[in-house]
This record gives structure tokens, C-alpha cells and sequence, in this order.
């Protein structure tokens, strides 16, 4: 396929891919800022403060979950819900804006998810995690490949979004990515040093609160939690602050660049408005994703974090918007 795929040091995949020459220099339909209302009234204003950034609990050290630190944040605004697949299809028709994936040809997709008839055309899949392949034709309008289509599910999580893809839709809505800090600290609901965004215990009283993995990791999943894949936007109860899906459905997109030393290192610039290095390989994502397992990758704790490349999509990665007050 002319594409080269890396091995992911976590769950999630990434590739060094270019993009067609014939559709390098594609136009783009100027914006129009026609953001509907619904965005801005999905944001919850939080006033801030200081809180328990970060976890010793985990067994990903070179992840650089920890040390557990004291973070001060200004007031913000962040939304409840991730941006869904109806939400992003209103920001295409209004822009004519390609993503990524579009523009590559292909993106990956689980592959219990690829029907029969496009199985039979792969012929690539990522070498340390071979349940991920790359289907051409995968995008956020088509997120299982080509045979499927988004309006199937129009209150998902949009996936097949770049970093790149996000902060372009924020930038139409007038907003941006969170933090991570500020990602955090909303995800916790006000809790300090606890597991989950609901406390300690992952099923409360035998409760799903979130969409991830049940069963063996990757050939069963159980689906005691109701779902398998992406789930509706808002499918489980939210946080104390109000906040939906911050532990698994999908990886979430945060601004900063990703470092697994720098909020040592550098205490005066990560303690107070953190917004990551200046510079990087890869991005911050947050909230782990419905692949994610205790017994593979268990990042859908509130400290735990990874990265992807800028231009890296997949079938669990999307985002939410965030803004300053």
C-alpha cells in the first residue's frame, strides 16, 4: 500500500504516512462559521483551581503518569460530551474540509469490526498489535471501512480524527483542545488521587460507568457493559462536574505535546496553566478507549496517559473541545 506502519509503543497505532500528490494542493471551502448552537451549550464552566495531578498506580512507568504533583489551573470552560459523528458531519458540510484519512487513502480499524468482503482486501496489519488493519476507505464518515457509514450511529464519538482534524473543527467552533492538565482535572470531578472518575472501585456495586474491554482481550468481549465498539455519547453517568466518557468509548485528543520527563524536569512550567513542551514527536491523548482491557492496557484511569502522532488516526481516536473563560 506504499504506506509505512510502525510499532506502537502503547495501544494505540501510528504511522508515518504522506499524502497523495494529487490531492496535496486541494482547496478548501472557506469557513463559514455557521457552529450550531448545541456546541456551546454542552460546555461546563469550571472555576479552576488546584488539584492532584497524575498517578504512582500504575505499570506504565515510561508513560510518565507520575509523580502525583500539585497543579493550578485558571477557570475554563470544557464540553461534556465528545464532538459525535453528527456534529462532525455538520463541520464538513459547512467547511468542505478532508481529513486525514481522507486524504490518505485509509486508516485503521479493529478488526472484528471489517465485514467479510472488506477483510478479504487487507493486506496490512500493525506488527506489535496485529488486531488493528489498515483498511482504505476507513474514515470518519466510513469508520468501520467503506461498507459503513457514520449516520449509522450519528450520537458516537467521531473517530478517524487527527490531532490535526481536531484543531481544525475547534478553530471553526472558536474554541481549542484541552490541556491536559485542564482534561484532567475535569475528568476527576473533584476527586483527588482516586482511580476512576467516580472513585476507586471500577463497578460499583456490580454498575458499568464507563465503555471498555469485558471478557479476553482481543478475541471475546463479553459486552457486559452493553457495548461493543463506540457507544453513544452520554451512555453512562457522568462525574461530579457533570462530564460524560472520560474513562474508555474513545481516546481523546489533548493539546499538548506529549513528554514523559518534561513535568519533572521543568517544575516552574508544569505546575501552574500547564500546557506541555514546546515541541514534539507525538501528542497527548487521554481517557483510554472500548479496546481497553486489564490484562493489555488498562489507560482508562483519570492519571493515565499515552500519545500518537499528530497525524495518526484510528477507530477509538477522537476529541472534545475546551475554551478559557
Amino acid at each position: 500500500m506504499g504506506k509505512e506502519i510502525i510499532k506502537c509503543p502503547g495501544c494505540i497505532p501510528q504511522s508515518k504516512r504522506s499524502y497523495p500528490p494529487e490531492r496535496s494542493t486541494e482547496k478548501k471551502k472557506k469557513t463559514t462559521k455557521r457552529v450550531p448552537p448545541e456546541l456551546y451549550d454542552d460546555m461546563v464552566s469550571l472555576t479552576g483551581g488546584t488539584f492532584l495531578m497524575g498517578t504512582t498506580n500504575s505499570r506504565f512507568p515510561s508513560d510518565g503518569e507520575g509523580p502525583v504533583r500539585e497543579v493550578t489551573l485558571n477557570p475554563f470552560f470544557i464540553s461534556k460530551n465528545e464532538v459525535t459523528n453528527k456534529q462532525f458531519y455538520n463541520f464538513t458540510l459547512d467547511t468542505g474540509y478532508v481529513t486525514e484519512a481522507e486524504k490518505f487513502g485509509w486508516s485503521f480499524v479493529f478488526r472484528k469490526f471489517v465485514s467479510e468482503e472488506v477483510a478479504k482486501t487487507v493486506v496490512a496489519a500493525v506488527q506489535s498489535t496485529p488486531w488493528w488493519w489498515q483498511i482504505t476507505g476507513a474514515n470518519w464518515a466510513s469508520p468501520n471501512g467503506p461498507d459503513t457509514s457514520w449516520d449509522q450511529n450519528p450520537d458516537d464519538p467521531v473517530v478517524h480524527v487527527s490531532w490535526n482534524d481536531a484543531t481544525k473543527f475547534a478553530e471553526w467552533a472558536g474554541m481549542r483542545l484541552p490541556t491536559e492538565a485542564e482534561w484532567e482535572f475535569a475528568a476527576r470531578g473533584g476527586l483527588q488521587n482516586t482511580t476512576y472518575p467516580w472513585g476507586d472501585e471500577l463497578t460499583p456495586t456490580g454498575k458499568h460507568m464507563c465503555n471498555i474491554w469485558q471478557g479476553d482481550f482481543p478475541a471475546k468481549d463479553t459486552e457486559d457493559d452493553g457495548f461493543t465498539g463506540t457507544a453513544p455519547v452520554g451512555s453512562f453517568p457522568p462525574n461530579a462536574y457533570g462530564i460524560f466518557d472520560v474513562a474508555g468509548n474513545i481516546w481523546e485528543w489533548c493539546n499538548d505535546w506529549f513528554s514523559s520527563t518534561y513535568h519533572r524536569n521543568d517544575r516552574r512550567a508544569t505546575r501552574i496553566n500547564p500546557k506541555g513542551p514546546k515541541s514534539g514527536q507525538s501528542k497527548v491523548i487521554k481517557g483510554g478507549s472500548y479496546l481497553c482491557h486489564e490484562s493489555y492496557c488498562n489507560r482508562y484511569r483519570v492519571g493515565a496517559r499515552t500519545s500518537s502522532t499528530p497525524d495518526s488516526s484510528t477507530g477509538n481516536m477522537g476529541f472534545r473541545l475546551a475554551n478559557g473563560i
